[in-house]
């Protein structure tokens, strides 16, 4: 019977595998090995990527806070203002100064050559400004299917 070249190698593998099984373990192992080494680093990459959005979620409800303090210190301030800058407390406050309300036989008028006093503004509606449907040209009144229409007749009275 005539074995072929390459039959040789192959019993020879077979039987090198079948003296050394720990070479097959040893595969196993640095299979097994690898993909816990794989998970290993997805997991890390996964912590580290969920860790930073935590962080980044905290610093924003940080940051947000912080606005509304700054809104109510705000609007504080100005209910403060407001009370300083009442008529009653201006009339108190100039009081506690020395100043009193002026008397009508103190006043005294200044006439300022060649001042106009401005005319008053008039912004109600009146029935010259409106436009009414009469006084706008037809041209303006017509839609483009209108127009398309006339075009066509006219068209057709001309053939």
């Amino acid at each position: 019977m005539n074995i072929p070249n390459h039959l040789p190698n192959v019993t020879h593998l077979i039987h090198a595998y079948r003296v050394a099984p720990w070479r097959v373990q040893r595969q196993w192992i640095g299979n097994a090995l690898l993909l816990v080494v794989v998970f290993a680093m997805v997991a890390a990459l996964y912590l580290n990527v969920t860790s930073r959005t935590a962080i980044a979620g905290r610093e924003i409800q940080d940051l947000t806070d912080a606005i509304a303090i700054s809104r109510q210190v705000s609007s504080d301030m100005q209910t403060q203002l407001a009370g300083l800058t009442s008529a009653a407390s201006m009339e108190a406050r100039a009081r506690e100064m020395g100043y009193r309300p002026v008397e009508p036989d103190e006043l005294e008028y200044l006439v300022v050559p060649g001042y106009v006093a401005p005319k008053a503004v008039d912004l109600s509606s009146s029935a010259e400004t409106q436009l009414n449907v009469l006084t706008i040209p037809p041209e303006y009144n017509q839609s483009l299917l209108d127009w398309m229409d006339d075009r066509l007749v006219s068209a057709r009275r001309f053939q």
